[in-house]
């Protein structure tokens, strides 16, 4: 068993990336081709200061190698997140790679085509009813009636409109892997956590492959990082102050939702009570109607006011105002 600086924090996770070794050994097994040539563009760090939801994004233009031994140049889009984030922020750094005249190379793509986009979102969090560790989303080419199109395929004006996607679900990654795989996203696995310290894991190495240990001597050289080991300690106080507050937001949501429901339940009461107003005032009216009626017929058959008022105990002056209507 080993020690390993947990990759779920940003600052390992970037410390990894940056040996080009360890970055083609990860890239590779999750693409599931060679990835022959590559260069790391940009990575971003969620602004810390801002105490947002943590987020690590890095670029990296590739050229890969299919099965068939053919070459393609590509754009890497990778990804990490351990909170569950808003798809608008996906979609926004998606857009910005769409947007980006850097992405089209012309002795690559002829014709100013955009470079093939590959994004792949490492999560740890769950993804709907989605069981699986990793999930690949990938395009094909179809007629009318379904059937595949092979024939001038792939096209460099649909390559550079649509891209692949890859999803890494951390919470269902196992701790016997089954392949090469998912023996490297072994490194992610939380559930190989110290339990007296989140940011390093014990990692069992011996069944493990050559390039493999590379990734997890890598990982040694990180948890052994001073400098890497504040990073993570300041990840976790971001990360608390972001619980706090969320806490704090959802405590005075349920208290707004709970206002809003007493206020619902009150205008629901003064609306009965106004429907009951109203039929007692519709009623008031009824009576008044059969009332001036009655008096109305007694004036009729020759009663005087005296005695229509003493036959209905009301006042003579009552009388003449219904007479008078």
């Amino acid at each position: 068993m080993t020690l390993i600086a947990n990759p779920i924090y940003d600052s390992v996770f970037k410390f990894l990336l940056e040996d080009e070794r360890a970055a083609k050994i990860l890239l590779s097994a999750l693409l599931r081709q060679e990835v022959r040539d590559l260069k790391m563009r940009r990575n971003e760090y969620t602004n810390l200061q801002q105490t947002r939801i943590s987020l690590f994004r890095v670029d990296f233009s590739a050229k890969i190698v299919d099965t068939s031994g053919t070459e393609r140049l590509v754009l890497i889009e990778l990804q990490k997140t351990w909170l569950a984030t808003e798809t608008l922020r996906f979609r926004q750094y998606l857009g910005t790679q769409y947007l980006s005249k850097e992405n089209i190379v012309e002795e690559s793509t002829p014709g100013g085509f955009g470079l093939p986009i590959i994004s792949i979102y490492i999560l740890g969090h769950k993804v709907g009813d989605l069981e699986q560790p990793v999930v690949y989303v990938r395009r094909r080419y179809l007629d009318y009636d379904d059937n595949e199109i092979c024939k001038g395929v792939p096209d460099p004006f649909i390559e550079s409109l649509t891209h692949d996607s890859i999803i890494v679900q951390i919470p269902y990654l196992k701790k016997n892997a089954r392949n090469h795989l998912e023996r490297i996203l072994a490194i992610f696995d939380q559930g190989l956590r110290m339990s007296s310290d989140d940011h390093l894991l014990n990692i069992d190495e011996g069944k493990m492959e050559l390039e493999e240990l590379l990734l997890v001597r890598r990982l040694t050289l990180a948890a052994a990082s001073p400098e890497i080991r504040r990073e993570m300690q300041v990840e976790d106080e971001i990360l608390s102050e972001i619980e706090a507050r969320d806490t704090t937001i959802m405590l005075k949501d349920k208290l707004i939702e709970q206002k809003s429901q007493e206020i619902e339940q009150k205008s629901q009461e003064i609306e009965q009570k106004s429907q009951e107003i109203e039929q007692k005032s519709q009623e008031i009216e009824r009576q008044k109607d059969i009332l001036c009626s009655t008096v109305k017929n007694l004036s009729a058959r020759g009663l005087s006011i005296c005695e229509i008022a003493d036959i209905l105990s009301i006042s003579e002056y009552h009388i003449q105002e219904l007479l008078s209507k």
